[in-house]
């Protein structure tokens, strides 16, 4: 009986600690420091666990330190500003304008008829102030107002959804640039001479695919192929032809060529798409990173780049090179074949490794070779 009494009472002293007494047993003893020992390892492994999930999605700049240079270009990591000029230029993203002046330089060493004399230089001009800082600025000031609730999960430090511009100066913006290149493609039609005004229906048919690449209820952009192609034709074709119009005819074969070379621009849309994986998913937008995954996504992105400018045996025998080869001129097709050597170099090196980390590493490195390489296709298939 004594020795039942003494178990009953040690079970109830253990009982009464598991209770009530486990913070106030003082911390020299050995199970409290077991038991805290195990919660700061748990704590660990969970920070730990956390880390390595946040490295699957982009990183989100600090309010401060950012790169000035960054911010003027539009792209991210840029530090925050408080100069209302500087932040409607950051809204426009001039990282984007080189493509586009670059095309609209295609189209008229395409046309055949582009001299380098004043007149001639001065349109091109106009036409790339059109192209870029005008349209280009609207639909990336638009894209950026319409995914103001996505950018504020990826993004949050950029002008819109930080607070640092209001609604109606995003608003009065998108406007005055819209209204600004429909107003330069009117005048360049004028200037030429164009019975059809080809270059401002050029100029407005860019527009409205902005408009709907970016805006409900199409929303273009919430399907990852269409949104993208869409995307890498407006980047492509349509400064091409603007191009080549203002200064010759925009024939057939020029119009299936760069929208085949706008596959192209698929692929590099895609790129955009890794930083902004977390928003898209919790907003309901496929694109591909979203819906194949990152792995699938980053192979389906160089392959469009890759394939779109590589000569391919049967059916697909009518792409670039294809097409270059087919046309009598091989020295074109080998200089177009030697730029791709380096994209794909550039792909490995930085793209495939971690399109997240080292997106804007890959465009800056690869991105002006496939530029060079539109050049190449223009001059060879200059009339």
């Amino acid at each position: 009986m004594v020795m039942a009494g003494v178990l009953k009472n040690v079970s109830s002293v253990r009982l009464s600690n598991r209770r009530t007494e486990r913070l106030r047993t003082p911390s020299f003893l050995t199970p409290t420091s077991v038991y805290l020992t195990r919660r700061s390892l748990v704590v660990r492994a969970a920070e730990t666990d956390a880390n390595e999930g946040k490295s699957q999605v982009p990183d989100k700049a600090p309010s401060t330190g950012g790169s000035s240079f960054n911010q003027l270009l539009g792209i991210k990591g840029a530090a925050q500003e408080t100069n209302k000029w500087k932040i409607r230029l950051q809204l426009t993203k001039p990282v984007t304008w080189p493509p586009l002046v670059c095309g609209v330089f295609c189209g008229a060493a395409a046309s055949g008829n582009f001299h380098w004399n004043v007149e001639d230089v001065s349109k091109s001009i106009v036409c790339m102030i059109m192209s870029g800082p005008c349209l280009t600025g609207y639909t990336q000031t638009l894209n950026d107002w319409y995914d103001r609730e996505i950018d504020a999960i990826n993004e949050p430090y950029r002008p819109i959804p930080s607070g640092a511009i209001s609604e109606n100066e995003v608003i009065t913006q998108i406007w005055l640039l819209l209204l600004g290149g429909l107003c330069l493609g009117g005048l360049l039609d004028m200037w030429a001479g164009h019975k059809n005004p080809i270059v401002f229906y050029l100029a407005l048919g860019g527009s409205l695919i902005s408009y709907i690449y970016s805006a409900p209820p199409l929303k273009l952009k919430q399907n990852g192929w269409i949104g993208n192609f869409a995307l890498g034709a407006s980047y492509i074709s349509l400064p091409w032809w603007a191009g080549q119009a203002l200064f010759g005819t925009l024939t057939p074969d020029i119009i299936v060529l760069t929208l085949l070379y706008s596959t192209a621009g698929l692929g590099i849309a895609i790129v955009n798409d890794f930083k902004s994986i977390e928003g898209d998913r919790a907003h309901g937008l496929q694109s591909l990173p979203v819906a194949f995954g990152i792995d699938t996504a980053k192979w389906i992105c160089v392959g469009a780049v890759d394939i779109t400018q590589i000569f391919i045996v049967g059916l697909t025998s009518n792409l670039i090179v294809g097409y270059l080869l087919g046309a009598g001129k091989p020295f074109y097709a080998l200089a177009l074949l030697g730029l791709i050597i380096p994209q794909v170099f550039f792909q490995f090196l930085y793209f495939l490794k971690d399109p997240i980390k080292y997106d804007v590493k890959y465009q800056a490195s690869a991105q002006p070779f496939l530029v060079l390489g539109l050049l190449v296709t223009a001059l060879a298939t200059s009339h």
